[in-house]
């Protein structure tokens, strides 16, 4: 074997007019025999966030068994059940901030504020909006310079950001998870053609609008304009790396192609509302379409931190490819109602069917010596637990993945009402953010990293 010191940078982007597309994580940038703490291009640790708004129905959410190895997925989990070797399930956990004290109703806005904050919002219709940093941006204060984006906001459902939308609480509370800080909510893009334009156009805001227009519209695709650098680049490559990269080009194409589907789709997409441009007619499309664009986003390294709500939290969003047309918010109020029950159940099995086919997207990619799966931390749960009763203890909560040195497989039951927060103490010490505390956390949870 010839071994060669020429290294492919980690950050190669190939560029043209309006194009700037990042590439993932290929051999040829870990020379062979690089040491360890030396290759530029090893694999980083990714950490998600993935909000299931308006809780679940919990006798259904519950494994069935014991704590540890030995359990049995139950209803909700079992879209997940094929990644279950990559799965922590967790029980016990509580938002302390999204209970009343003494503010009365908007167990909503407060379930969403506070669900990677940790703290008890305050109650107001106007600009003065308080809630704290959330976990995601104190990740993307400290590692975040490490990427073009120190962190991506996606969602499914557009929503305003001011005005009333949970019993005298802003909306900025229910529509958005992320929050830069205190005062500065983040709301998650929902548009699939802006994610496309932000992920993979130029750094160059000099380009005069009307040109870049233009070239938007002349081209079939943004790989259109990089074609000959991309021929060139895989002339150099090795096969294994040839192979990721055809993969990595074929999945930009394709959900372009499916982003121009969308924009001249002239399918119904609600009978009491007009369709988005550019956002996909079916739900569990868009949804996927979301979930393809982070992974494009990841892949190509552009971030680390990633946030996605499937819809704002008390969101009346239908699901009409499941048979009905309920509101997911006024069916939680199911006033133990067995009908009302399962359509709710159904809802959140088909949130996590969506989930898991966002992990067996991260899981099929190559990433260095594992998959993206592999290298990423992914946390999927709500800010409620039971709907009906607008529960904030015992929280729905799994982490997916074994980047930072998790090992994963396992249910894990801690005390009644540890802080939510704590599991998010833990998670970024394995990516080397040390926080003195968020929110209301009181330490670091225990027995992520053991066997």
């Amino acid at each position: 074997m010839i071994v060669t010191h020429k290294q492919l940078p980690r950050r190669t982007v190939l560029r043209g007019l309006g194009v700037a597309l990042g590439l993932p994580l290929l051999d040829a940038m870990t020379p062979a025999f690089a040491a360890p703490a030396r290759m530029g291009g090893a694999a980083p640790t990714r950490l998600c966030f993935v909000y299931s708004p308006t809780g679940m129905i919990m006798d259904n959410w519950w494994p069935k068994g014991d704590a540890g190895t030995d359990f049995e997925y139950s209803r909700i989990l079992k879209p997940l059940e094929s990644f279950r070797k990559d799965i922590t399930v967790f029980k016990g956990l509580a938002l302390h901030g999204g209970n009343a004290l003494g503010d009365g109703g908007g167990d909503h806005a407060r379930a969403g504020a506070s669900f990677l904050t940790g703290i008890h919002c305050k109650k107001t219709l106007g600009s003065d909006i308080h809630n704290g940093v959330s976990a995601d941006q104190v990740a993307a204060a400290a590692i975040g310079q490490q990427t073009r984006f120190a962190s991506l906001e996606f969602g499914c459902e557009d929503s305003r950001t001011v005005g009333n939308c949970d019993s005298g609480y802003s909306c900025a509370y229910t529509n958005s998870i992320s929050w830069r800080n205190a005062t500065v909510p983040m709301p998650p893009e929902t548009n699939p053609r802006l994610v496309f334009q932000r992920l993979f156009g130029s750094l160059d805001t000099s380009l005069d609008p009307v040109v870049r227009a233009r070239v938007q519209q002349d081209r079939t695709s943004v790989l259109d304009v990089v074609n000959n650098r991309a021929k060139q680049l895989m002339g150099t490559l090795g096969p294994s790396d040839r192979r990721k990269m055809d993969q990595y080009l074929t999945a930009v194409r394709e959900v372009e192609t499916r982003i121009r589907r969308a924009e001249t789709d002239e399918s119904e997409f609600r009978p009491d509302l007009e369709k988005p441009t550019g956002i996909p007619a079916v739900y569990s499309e868009y949804a996927k379409l979301m979930f393809d664009l982070q992974a494009l986003a990841i892949q190509a390294d552009l971030t680390r931190i990633v946030t996605m709500m499937y819809t704002r939290e008390g969101s009346a969003q239908s699901y009409p490819e499941l048979g009905f047309t309920d509101g997911h918010h006024p069916l939680s109020h199911h006033r133990n109602i067995p009908e009302n029950m399962e359509k709710v159940t159904q809802i959140n099995c088909f949130h996590t069917g969506l989930f898991a086919y966002y992990l067996g997207k991260l899981k099929a990619i190559q990433d260095g010596d594992g998959s993206l799966l592999d290298h990423s931390m992914i946390v999927y749960g709500s800010g409620l637990s039971d709907p009906n009763r607008h529960l904030h203890e015992n929280l729905p909560a799994i982490v997916v993945g074994r980047g930072g040195g998790l090992k994963p497989g396992r249910y894990v039951q801690f005390e009644k009402e540890t802080p939510m927060t704590n599991l998010y103490m833990a998670l970024l010490d394995r990516v080397g953010v040390h926080p003195e505390s968020i929110g209301d956390s009181t330490g670091k949870v225990e027995r992520l990293t053991d066997l």
